[in-house]
C-alpha cells in the first residue's frame, strides 16, 4: 500500500478527501488518536480497513460524522441523543444509535448489527476532512488490532 503524508493545508486536505472519495484510507487525527479512514458508505473501502488492521470483521467501526446534522441522515434521533450531542459534541463522545431502515452507511462498518456507532470529532484537520467529503467516515485507531492506539503521526508510520 503506497503511503503519502499531507499536512493541514486546504491542498492536503482536498488531496485525503479524494482518496476516500475514491475508496482509498487515510489516517486521520482526532482530539484523541489517529484513524484509519474510509468511506463508511463503501463496502469495498471499509473492508479495506478491517485488513489493513487485520482486524475481525464481527467488530463493528465508529462513523464520524461532520455534525450531528449529519448523523441524522443515518440514526433514529433521540432526546436523549439530542442532550448528549449539545452538550458533549464536537468531541470524544461516541453515541451508538438504531440505524435508520434506509441507513447507507456499510453493513460492514455496521458489523452486520441495526446499531451505528456515531461521533463528531473536535479535531480541526478531521472537521475540514468530514465537511469536504460530505459524507461519514469510519475509521477506527490506525494501529494494527491488538496494539496501542496511535496518537502521533510517527506512530502511525512506524505501524
Amino acid at each position: 500500500m503506497k503511503t503519502q503524508q499531507f499536512g493541514s493545508s486546504h491542498h492536503d486536505i482536498e488531496q485525503a478527501a479524494q482518496i476516500l472519495a475514491d475508496g482509498g484510507l487515510v489516517a486521520i487525527p482526532t482530539e484523541t488518536v489517529y484513524g484509519l479512514g474510509a468511506d463508511a458508505l463503501s463496502d469495498q473501502a471499509v473492508a479495506k480497513i478491517y485488513e489493513a488492521k487485520g482486524r475481525p470483521s464481527f467488530n463493528p467501526l465508529i462513523s464520524h460524522m461532520a455534525s450531528p446534522a449529519m448523523a441524522r441522515d443515518y440514526v433514529e434521533w433521540s432526546k436523549a441523543a439530542e442532550r448528549l450531542s449539545n452538550a458533549f459534541w464536537p468531541g470524544p463522545m461516541t453515541l451508538i444509535l438504531p440505524a435508520k431502515q434506509d441507513c447507507a452507511i456499510s453493513q460492514l462498518a455496521r458489523a452486520g448489527l441495526t446499531s451505528v456507532a456515531i461521533r463528531v470529532p473536535a479535531h480541526p484537520v478531521a472537521q475540514t476532512l468530514l465537511t469536504k467529503l460530505g459524507r461519514p467516515v469510519a475509521a477506527p485507531s490506525a494501529n494494527p488490532s491488538g496494539k496501542i492506539s496511535p496518537t502521533t503521526i510517527d506512530h502511525v508510520i512506524a505501524g
